[in-house]
Parts: C-alpha cells; sequence; structure tokens
C-alpha cells in the first residue's frame, strides 16, 4: 500500500505507531495557518515543533526516511498531493479536540482517514460509566482507570518495513488551493523567526526527574524548587511516547519509589482529554451556570503585563512571558484571580494563556479554567476563591519564586509579599500597590454569582 504518514503530536522515532504501517509512505508534517495565524513571529512554539522536525528529519534519514514538510490548508495539502500521485490512505495520530476533528473529517472525504490512537494514553470512550455516558469527577474515573490499567496500555510500536516514496524533502512546500510554491527550509519561510530555547534531551529530562520523583507528592507544589517533570511540551509535541513514559514509571515503582502522584497527574490528563472529545462546546462555553464575567480592559492589561500589585501572580506571568512555563500551582493561583478577583470572563485567560504556554493543550487548559472559573465539569460550585497571599505563604513563604521573576522586589523582606495591608500602604520603586483588595474583591465575586444564579 501507499500511505500519507501524517506526523502531529508525535514528531518522534521511538514507539511512533506511524512507523508499524508497513509499504510504501510519504511522511509529512503541515504548518496550518489556521493555527499559526494568530500567534507571534517570535511564538516559542513554532520553533520547538521546526527544531523538533529538523531532528526528526536527521533521525529518519538513518532508516532511509524522511519527513516532507508542508505549509497551507491540510485539505488542500492532501487534495495536491492526490494530483502528484496515487495513495491508499493517510495514516494520522487521533486529536480529540474540535477543531481537529472537524479538519479529519475533512480529510477523510478526499481519502481513507486512518486515525491512530497515540496522543493520549486511553481512548475517549474507553473508560465510561456503566451508563455509557462520561464520567464527570475525576476520583471515579481515576479509580477506574486503575481497575482497568493492563501492559496493553504501554506496549510499545515495533516498526515495520517501510519504502520511501519518491519526493522533495529539502524545501517546504506552500500549498494554496491547488498551487505549489517552493520555500527554503527555514522557519522564517512560514513567517516565524527563531527562538532559542532550552532544547534538553529526553534522557536528561528523565534523568534530573528521577532524582526528583520519589519527593514529587510533596515537593511539586513548592514553585521555587522546579521539582515538576518538566515534560509537558514533550507529551504535548509528542516528542516523548505516552506508553514511553509510563513504562518508566513502571520501571521506578519497581525500584520503590512511589510513582502514584505523578501517575495521578497524568491521568488528570487523559479525563480532560476525555471530557472535551464528548463535549466540544466547552473550548468557549461553560458546563454549568450563566456566568460569564465583567469585561474590564484596564485590569486585563494589568493582569497580561504583571502589573496587578500581586507578587505571586505578577512573578507566574513574568515567568510565562519569560519562558512559555508557569508552574501549575501557580497556573491555579493566576486563574482563580483572573477571574473571581478581577471577575474577568475565564475565555480571556484561557486565550492570552493559549498565546504564551509552550505546552498548551486545548483540553487541559480549557478545563482548568473552566475550574477556577466554577463553570466547568467539577462537583465543587462557584464559591472556591483562592487567596494568592495564602498561598504565597504556603508554597513560597521565602519569597524565592517571586523575586527569581520579578527581582525588582529582591530587596523586599519576603514576608510581606504575602502581607496585602504592607504591599497597599508601601512603595518599592515602580513595582504598582494592589489593584484589588482580595476580602471586598471576593465577596463582590460572590454577590455576582449569587445575582446570575438567581436570574
Amino acid at each position: 500500500m501507499r500511505r500519507l504518514l501524517w506526523f502531529r503530536r508525535d514528531l518522534r522515532m521511538e514507539d511512533n505507531p506511524l512507523l508499524a504501517h508497513a509499504g510504501e509512505v510519504l511522511p509529512l508534517f503541515i504548518f496550518d495557518p489556521h493555527l499559526l495565524s494568530a500567534l507571534s513571529p517570535h511564538d516559542r512554539r513554532v520553533s520547538f515543533i521546526f527544531e523538533s522536525l529538523i531532528h526528526l528529519k536527521a533521525q529518519l534519514h538513518h532508516h532511509g526516511l524522511d519527513v516532507a514538510l508542508f505549509y497551507g490548508n491540510p485539505t488542500d495539502v492532501v487534495a495536491w498531493l492526490l494530483t502528484q500521485g496515487t495513495f491508499d490512505e493517510v495514516v494520522a495520530s487521533g486529536d480529540y479536540d474540535p477543531y481537529s476533528i472537524q479538519r479529519d473529517t475533512h480529510i477523510s472525504h478526499l481519502l481513507p482517514f486512518n486515525a491512530l490512537h497515540d496522543t493520549y494514553l486511553l481512548d475517549p470512550n474507553e473508560v465510561l460509566k456503566k451508563d455509557g455516558t462520561p464520567y464527570l469527577v475525576f476520583t471515579p474515573f481515576y479509580n477506574q482507570v486503575k481497575k482497568i490499567f493492563s501492559p496493553d496500555h504501554i506496549a510499545p510500536s515495533s516498526p515495520s518495513k517501510q519504502t520511501l516514496i519518491p519526493f522533495d524533502y529539502g524545501v517546504i512546500h506552500q500549498i494554496h488551493d491547488t498551487h505549489e510554491t517552493l520555500l527554503p527550509l527555514a522557519l522564517a519561510s512560514i513567517g516565524f523567526i527563531p527562538q532559542a530555547l532550552p532544547l534538553l534531551s529526553l534522557h536528561e529530562k528523565l534523568n534530573r526527574f528521577r532524582e526528583k520523583i520519589a519527593h514529587y507528592s510533596h515537593d511539586r507544589e513548592i514553585m521555587a524548587l522546579e521539582a515538576t517533570s518538566d515534560l509537558g511540551v514533550d507529551l504535548r509535541f509528542g516528542r516523548l511516547s505516552i506508553r514511553a513514559l509510563m513504562r518508566w514509571l513502571v520501571e521506578r515503582k519497581k525500584e520503590g519509589i512511589e510513582t502514584e502522584p505523578f501517575f495521578r497527574q497524568l491521568i488528570f490528563r487523559e479525563f480532560y482529554a476525555m471530557l472535551l472529545y464528548h463535549f466540544p462546546h466547552l473550548v468557549d462555553t461553560n458546563f454549568r451556570y450563566s456566568f460569564r464575567g465583567i469585561p474590564n480592559e484596564a485590569y486585563f492589561e494589568a493582569f497580561c503585563t504583571a502589573q496587578t500589585g500581586v507578587p505571586m501572580v505578577d512573578a507566574g506571568i513574568r515567568e510565562l512571558l519569560a519562558s512559555g512555563e508557569m508552574h501549575n500551582r501557580v497556573r491555579m493561583i493566576c486563574a482563580s484571580f483572573f477571574t473571581k478577583n478581577l471577575l474577568l470572563p475565564w475565555q480571556w485567560g484561557e486565550a492570552f494563556f493559549a498565546r504564551h504556554l509552550l505546552d498548551y493543550d486545548t483540553a487541559s487548559n480549557v478545563l482548568s479554567w473552566q475550574w477556577s472559573a466554577g463553570t466547568g465539569i467539577d462537583p465543587q460550585p462557584y464559591f472556591r476563591i483562592f487567596n494568592p497571599y495564602t498561598q504565597t505563604v504556603k508554597f513560597d513563604k521565602e519569597g524565592r519564586y517571586i523575586t527569581r521573576h520579578l527581582p525588582q522586589l529582591t530587596h523586599v523582606p519576603p514576608k510581606l509579599f504575602s502581607d496585602e495591608t504592607a504591599l497597599t500602604q508601601y512603595r518599592w520603586g515602580a513595582y504598582p500597590p494592589p489593584i484589588v483588595n482580595h476580602k471586598e474583591s471576593a465577596q463582590k465575586a460572590l454577590a455576582y454569582y449569587k445575582t446570575s444564579l438567581s436570574q
């Protein structure tokens, strides 16, 4: 058979089911203008993807293979390829957000579409309640996952004998409608400026995490310790297979290391992907309640420029803007402050994170923001509100994380980072006072929600 092997969220050779399909193959990756048009020319993710593709091309060369790069609407690309030769099917890993499902459906009208299960550990219909409906609460979902989890879920994919179809693999093929333009094999060809990225090898990352995982349950919440896996972007773009990571966890468990806290976080990723698959409207619509937030451009600008006057929030935004990363605990603190203290629409915050997070994943980001806003699939009602000052005391008491990202506050006694009164009364250079009072703004939020519910 002659196949198009469409790399997407699986930019690797190891444990890649795309490479298990024998026959004549034309591997490809498509830079989709629909996804790229909203991004800054300096977007780090595009640099990450491009560098990963160059690395993938080098790996494939050792096995007599390659990957062709395209820039254009995926439907146009496949339609154009069908004018260049005959293909029996297109093979790609399934993706479950609404745009991806619609895109793949359009492609399937041109060529048989063989959707592989690779991006996640579980099929979105694999773990359902007895009545066939999706779980809406994580703990029962998690318990059921543990019951059915087996070695088959993490079995590696074995490569098959593949013959590369002759093609020009040394350029970027820009396709518009039925027209092809050949572009140099460079990021600038698609309008992006290369960004310097700390691209550690997976071996280095896993070795670092191996030293941390025994204390992961406690240390992961202390943002200054940098005790998380640092593998989010690798899972997001498939530089690392979720199955390979699970096999790595099994080996750590055999060594007597407690791995369940990290396993649980990985299953949260599965839970959110499953929910967005079954409830695609969640991408921009509340699951429960009619809360819409109160648009306020001044508050939004202060949040996005790290000028809220709340050190923990501003440090998180500084980290995000500078690196494309943000500690998970800080993400929750920032999202709660955004939706509850500032009463801004959660969709604004989700879109802001989407523009900057290196490991941005639609399902995880959308469901997390709805969790913070109190509008999502969650048994807890709307009145959960994080106090950024008590969170600072719990998770950054010495101010190490805050001063790392707000160096202008290095001379400030750390105890003042959680003292709202002091932050309001004293000035430290150009750093602003808090734009809202926590207690007052939280009470305002609760009143707003109660009024909305009664209408």
